[in-house]
């Protein structure tokens, strides 16, 4: 079946799709069924008898072939290639048992693909010269989606069918409108992970909206740091934080940890430090109506880790909170008309939750140099023991810092992230589990090349870096 349902092999000029020419009919052999009212039975009996075509987005119930019985509403049920119309030798008993009662027939049924029903995969593979693939590498077909925006990372060996990929993604993916290639890598052309593009298809439109965890974010997609791909990392950390926590996202871009933990009622002193994202950070607070709990900044995360510790310490001595009323079910329940109103039940009242004096968290989702910001936690809560155990109830913050590290099979990466952690933090950390004293819990997040792997870095921060003295000026 896999050599007779392939598309065609075509070899257009570069940069040329012609869908005309994947149109391809497949001989097969189907089941006319005489009594319309059976065909579910006959369905039915053909699928245990393993009789049926199974391929993925082909209808099996059709209309006859002959057009005067399709207008008296005869249907067929089309049949695997292995079984001939001709060659009543390749039919199946169950077959054979109908023909016999004239209940069915077997026919010959011509199937006609075309372009539309091909995939990408599909497509590329008939387009593109066989020795531009390997047994690793495959086709380019990965990219970022960001709203209606796919961008690409095109290899070299690529780039003279670049135009021809592109069109073929927007066809085969109808959320996407607009392809872009980037052109230089993030972080060496700008440091804040902006990078140089070109369209490849559709309008130069990259005012995108996104939605993830519950929450919209609109942005200038060209402009700030977006990877959908990181949407699991995201749900993992909003998952651990808690209720009435402060979480301190030093480098919190647009807000996909932000938003969704202040949603989840999480107080998060959110900071950028790029202008842009500082812009649609704010804006995106807004329109998710999280600004109770997201402070937005624009700093140098190394020059807010210790700030966003003394800010949050005096708006909870200033005793500021967030007002939070009944939610939906409790409104639905208390409406007039409401079926499940208890006239007898107190009308919820409005909670306040007070900000906590510490921060529980610090996120440092910028890989490529996060752990050279560790050796600005020393001094972060210097004079303040009181707050902690053994004398409260409070641990110290959790650090989780993300970086690359090279990909290998043993532990080396792990080793090697423990040892550039202890290097800034100048305490000796170990890989092992994050509650744990000087310990580190390491996660891979994802693949970002053939020879690099993204983690998330994770341990509590040690006293004798919280509470040593601070450094007189900014390190």
């Amino acid at each position: 079946m896999s050599n007779l349902l392939r598309p065609p092999v075509i070899r257009s000029a570069l940069g040329v799709l012609d869908r005309s020419l994947f149109s391809k009919t497949v001989s097969l052999a189907a089941a006319s069924v005489a009594d319309k009212r059976n065909i579910a039975a006959w369905r039915q009996k053909l699928l245990k008898d393993n009789s049926l075509l199974g391929l993925e987005r082909i209808q099996g119930v059709v209309s006859h072939p002959d057009q005067t019985l399709a207008s008296q509403g005869t249907k067929c049920l089309l049949l695997d290639p292995k079984i001939r119309a001709q060659e009543p030798e390749t039919w199946t008993p169950i077959l054979h048992e109908g023909v016999a009662s004239k209940e069915i027939g077997v026919i010959p049924y011509d199937l006609t693909l075309d372009y539309d029903y091909w995939s990408y995969e599909d497509v590329m593979k008939s387009l593109l010269p066989s020795d531009l693939r390997d047994e690793h590498d495959g086709i380019p077909q990965g990219f970022n989606q960001a709203g209606h925006v796919a961008h690409m990372n095109l290899r070299e060996r690529y780039l003279p069918y670049r135009k021809l990929i592109a069109e073929v993604i927007v066809d085969k993916n109808p959320a996407v409108k607009t392809v872009i290639n980037k052109v230089a890598n993030v972080g060496t052309e700008s440091e804040f992970r902006t990078f140089a593009y070109e369209v490849l298809a559709g309008p130069d439109d990259l005012n995108v909206e996104a939605r993830e965890n519950n929450c919209v974010f609109r942005f200038d997609y060209s402009k700030v740091y977006w990877n959908s791909k990181l949407e699991g990392e995201h749900s993992r950390l909003i998952d651990i934080f808690q209720p009435g926590e402060v979480v301190c996202d030093l480098m919190a871009g647009i807000g996909p940890f932000a938003v969704p933990a202040g949603k989840k009622g999480v107080f998060v002193w959110a900071n950028d430090y790029n202008p842009e994202s500082y812009r649609y950070l704010g804006e995106n607070i807004k329109r998710n109506k999280v600004w109770q709990y997201v402070r937005p900044f624009n700093q140098d995360g190394r020059v807010f880790i210790r700030e966003a510790a003394d800010l949050v310490y005096a708006a909870s001595t200033n005793g500021e909170y967030a007002v939070s009323g009944p939610n939906r079910r409790e409104q639905r329940n208390r409406h007039p008309n409401s079926k499940t109103t208890d006239k007898s039940a107190p009308i919820p009242k409005s909670k306040r939750t007070l900000i906590p004096p510490t921060i529980s968290h610090f996120v440092m989702n910028l890989p490529a140099s996060a752990i050279t910001f560790l050796s600005h936690f020393r001094g972060l809560y210097a004079g303040r023991e009181q707050l902690f155990a053994p004398h409260a109830g409070t641990k110290l913050p959790m650090i989780h810092v993300h970086c690359f590290a090279a990909k290998a099979d043993d532990d080396s990466p792990f080793t090697d992230i423990c040892e550039r952690i202890s290097t800034e933090i100048g305490v000796e950390m170990k890989f092992g589990e994050a509650e744990n004293a000087d310990e580190v819990s390491i996660l891979e997040v994802r693949n970002v090349a053939p020879n690099k792997r993204m983690f998330c870095a994770s341990f509590r921060l040690p006293p004798e870096v919280a509470f040593a003295d601070r450094p007189s000026r900014p390190l």
